[in-house]
């Protein structure tokens, strides 16, 4: 009985302020909180008020929310456990045969072919110990290196429109 006077009362002020901000002319505004006024005295109109007073106050209630939390919490181990695990014994079976059989058709790999000269960086490959002709030119020195990264950062966005 207190909740349905305080569920309309409720309802009463919010269709007031309502009223207010639509004499603003502020009328989306209104219309919205006229909806939202409405949701008390319907949910009293439903009966769902006595129930929600009956089940707040209920134990038996109260265990059975425990249950269902107990049951979503066995839901999201398993989940989180299956995705970490792979599945059942017969689905990680299967993908170990998928994945030994995959091994076997990847070549082995290849090494990376030797640079070839590049003016830009001034690095004309190894071919050997030393300084001879293998190595970078003397007049490459190092504060050119951070410009050449640079330029390559920015040739590649300016390629993708940054």
């Amino acid at each position: 009985m207190i909740a349905e006077t305080v569920c309309s009362a409720v309802s009463a002020a919010g269709l007031g302020i309502a009223a207010i901000t639509a004499y603003r002319r502020r009328f989306l505004r209104a219309a919205r909180i006229a909806a939202y006024a409405l949701v008390p005295i319907g949910l009293v109109m439903t009966g769902a008020v006595e129930w929600a007073a009956d089940t707040a106050f209920s134990p038996t209630a109260w265990a059975g929310f425990g249950v269902l939390g107990a049951a979503w919490l066995l839901f999201l181990v398993t989940r989180a456990v299956e995705r970490r695990g792979g599945g059942t014994r017969k689905e990680r079976k299967e993908r170990r045969a998928a994945e030994g059989a995959g091994r076997e058709a990847v070549a082995p790999a290849v090494s990376a072919p030797a640079l070839p000269n590049d003016s830009r960086t001034g690095y004309a490959g190894r071919t050997g110990k030393g300084t001879g002709a293998g190595t970078r030119p003397a007049s490459a020195s190092r504060a050119t290196e951070p410009a050449d990264d640079f330029s390559e950062i920015e040739a590649i966005l300016k390629k993708h429109g940054i």
